[in-house]
């Protein structure tokens, strides 16, 4: 493969799939009474993290999922409760 061959790494980022996990993020955090100010404090994260996951400015890791589902103490499985809905090319 020549140098010029190679393409340029796209950035990853599913907009649509990260509005519904901060969707469901913020309603988790509705249910329990938990401010984002608290969360960011049961998390071990700053405030500005979980205000950029929930306002989709960010693509939080699997670590970091990891954290606030440990800190909201819900299963994984609840964070992800919602319909994704199929790739579109458009």
């Amino acid at each position: 493969m020549e140098k010029n061959d190679i393409k340029p790494r796209k950035l990853i980022f599913d907009k649509e799939g990260l509005q519904l996990l901060a969707k469901r993020l913020k309603e988790i955090r509705a249910e329990k009474g938990i401010s984002q100010e608290e969360l960011a404090y049961r998390a071990d994260m700053t405030l500005s993290q979980i205000a950029r996951i929930e306002t989709v400015k960010t693509n939080p890791t699997v670590s970091t999922i990891f954290k606030i589902v440990r800190a909201l103490e819900v299963p994984l499985s609840d964070l992800f409760n919602f319909e994704l809905p199929p790739f579109s090319n458009e």
